[in-house]
């Protein structure tokens, strides 16, 4: 018997005595495994729990995720990244609103055809919320069959990805493809480790894993090289005036889309406003996936209320509650905290570490 033939019934078992407890396998509806896979893409499950949770009491229905003011809705998303996931939701949400009447599609086509969702995220909220046998294939996913199957094809390369899909259609248990589906998920990442060695005693699949019998655990899956980061050295002014600090908001479109900003320039850069005081401030580095910022900062004590146009001045709780600063400027956080808000520990963070 194949590897991948045998794979079913002692994953089903593994995952019903090791599954983690998580709020949206225990009340699996679709808005919540839909809000769920949104978070965790490219992003650790114990980041995601917190901002899970206060984003639905926030935001409990479709119908309040369609109606809330985007300023708003990126706060609640505020230190996850990949902002176009929040603006998708949305676009998604209110798509649900005026194509299905506020009801969550139900079948894996009209689920693929919501903005923002993929081939991976269909196929999640179609298994695990309506019990629709359809594989979810993410690179957890590929990690564990490619090492299964001791299958060598680049799994970067989308016709890899097609055919893992097909092959675990036909394996699929149709009573439980939602439980399958997490399984499989839940083994390539805790156990079918994607950096150092995986757990291999660990495995249900030990004793038919062709990695494992052959000993190239190391060597798969194969993966193409990524390209080289290209690296960008920047100047961050904070701005400081009255227990405030100058935001701007960055452009609708492009790297960190429409969020707020301590203003910044490729480096050097002179400073944008009439300044009193100059200091140097701290440095910082934020990767992206394709660019790397290399950041140092000046702290600025400005001469006067006026700034260019679409910067706005904001005190301690506007940085809280209303305007959105992404994570790539956390190093800048202290700074900023002790010129606003004196040494004392804030009672919730500019920024979330999460």
């Amino acid at each position: 018997m194949q590897p991948l033939a045998q794979l079913p019934v002692p994953l089903l078992r593994w995952y019903q005595e090791n599954a983690r407890v998580l709020p949206w396998r225990s009340d699996p509806t679709p808005y919540h495994v839909w809000l769920s896979e949104i978070m965790l893409q490219q992003t650790r499950v114990a980041a995601v729990l917190d901002y899970y949770r206060r984003f639905l009491a926030e935001l409990p229905t479709v119908e309040d995720l369609a109606g809330v003011e985007e300023d708003r809705l990126l706060k609640l998303w505020q230190g996850l990244g990949y902002y176009n996931r929040a603006r998708n939701l949305q676009k998604a949400a209110r798509q649900i609103m005026e194509e299905h009447g506020g009801v969550f599609p139900d079948t894996y086509e009209t689920i693929r055809a919501l903005c923002g969702v993929g081939d991976y995220t269909a196929g999640a909220i179609a298994s695990i919320a309506f019990g629709i046998p359809v594989p979810a294939v993410d690179g957890n996913v590929l990690r564990v069959v490619s090492r299964l199957t001791g299958d060598e094809r680049d799994i970067t390369k989308p016709q890899t990805k097609t055919a893992v899909g097909e092959a675990l259609r036909r394996i699929m248990p149709v009573r439980a493809p939602g439980d399958f589906n997490q399984a499989m998920m839940e083994l390539g990442a805790t156990v079918c480790l994607p950096n150092g060695a995986p757990l291999c005693a660990q495995c249900p699949a030990r004793d038919f894993c062709v990695a494992r019998l052959t000993e190239r655990t190391g060597e798969l899956p194969v993966k193409a090289a990524k390209k080289e980061r290209r690296v960008e050295e920047r100047t961050v002014f904070l701005i400081f005036r009255q227990n405030r600090v100058a935001l701007r908001r960055r452009a609708k479109k492009g790297l960190l889309a429409g969020l707020w900003e301590y203003p910044n320039e490729l480096s050097p850069a002179p400073c944008p406003v009439e300044a009193v005081g100059l200091e140097d401030g701290p440095a910082g580095k934020h990767i992206f996936t394709h660019i790397e910022w290399r950041m140092k900062s000046l702290i600025v004590y400005a001469g006067g209320e006026e700034l260019p146009e679409g910067w706005v001045w904001a005190g301690r709780e506007e940085l809280e509650g209303t305007y959105a600063v992404p994570n790539a400027f956390r190093a800048f956080q202290s700074a900023v905290e002790r010129r606003l808000g004196g040494e004392e520990v804030w009672q919730s963070s500019i920024f979330d570490m999460g």
